[in-house]
């Protein structure tokens, strides 16, 4: 498989499940979802959503996760992300996109390995777009 590109919307007031739901109501689909809870957080945002990701026949990729004002600063506008994401053959190259884009920008966080087994890291480029790339862990679906 070769490395992608899709959206990746933030959604405020808790509404991600929502929207998830209803773009899957809409395009079809394969809907996933992973809250914040199943990530070992407690408290009032553990059943919000931290990553959904809707997979339609026609081979959209959306992802959609809750903002939690505690947790991410979102305003209407700068709620979208550009996800870059593959598998370990194309780590190589995601690696370099990510190094590239972070030139003259600011990365947030580091492209290292995340608690649900991948490498993840985020950035913001010189425009002030923001991007996320993630690199399947071994045997995991990109």
């Amino acid at each position: 498989m070769a490395a992608r590109l899709n959206p990746y919307v933030n959604v405020l007031d808790g509404q991600a499940r929502e929207a998830l739901e209803f773009y899957q109501s809409v395009l079809g689909g394969e809907l996933t979802v992973m809250t914040f809870g199943d990530m070992g957080t407690q408290g009032d945002f553990a059943v919000q959503v931290m990553h959904g990701q809707l997979e339609t026949p026609a081979g959209f990729t959306l992802m959609v996760a809750d903002a939690p004002p505690e947790m991410v600063q979102v305003t209407r506008g700068n709620n979208v992300s550009i996800s870059l994401s593959g598998t370990s053959e194309d780590g190589e190259a995601l690696r370099g996109y990510f190094a590239g884009l972070s030139d003259g920008g600011q990365v947030v966080q580091a492209l290292e390995p995340a608690p649900w087994g991948d490498e993840f890291g985020a950035l913001v480029d010189k425009f002030g777009i923001n991007w996320l790339v993630n690199i399947a862990g071994e045997g995991a679906p990109a």
